[in-house]
């Protein structure tokens, strides 16, 4: 059985919005950081990551500058701009109701809501 879970559309740019919340970070380590946290329920492919990169940086959700990383290589490293902290609350916020919403629907009983 394969423990791994397809994102739904759309979910890939909140969580790239969430963790470069936390601090600028490069594309490499985006992913890394989402498979950990995930306990590696959330892979995600570099041919999906950083085409989603590319397209926030280009909304002006993120900004990036070319930094050395720990390693001494050149990366691109991506910070949230304030735009990019605006829609990540607003996603988050639609991303709990949402869930909330799903929620109740999956613990419906043969009687109605539990």
């Amino acid at each position: 059985m394969n423990a791994r879970s397809d994102l739904p559309q759309g979910t890939l740019d909140l969580l790239i919005l969430k963790i470069v919340a936390l601090g600028p970070v490069h594309g490499y380590a985006i992913a890394q950081r989402l498979q950990q946290v995930s306990r590696d329920v959330v892979q995600v492919p570099q041919g999906s990551l950083y085409p989603a990169l590319h397209r926030l940086e280009n909304r002006g959700l993120l900004a990036a500058d070319w930094k050395d990383t720990e390693s001494g290589r050149e990366a691109k490293f991506y910070r949230l701009t304030r735009k990019g902290r605006k829609q990540l609350e607003a996603e988050a916020a639609s991303w709990a109701r949402l869930t909330e919403a799903v929620a109740l629907i999956l613990n419906l009983s043969g009687e109605g809501a539990q």
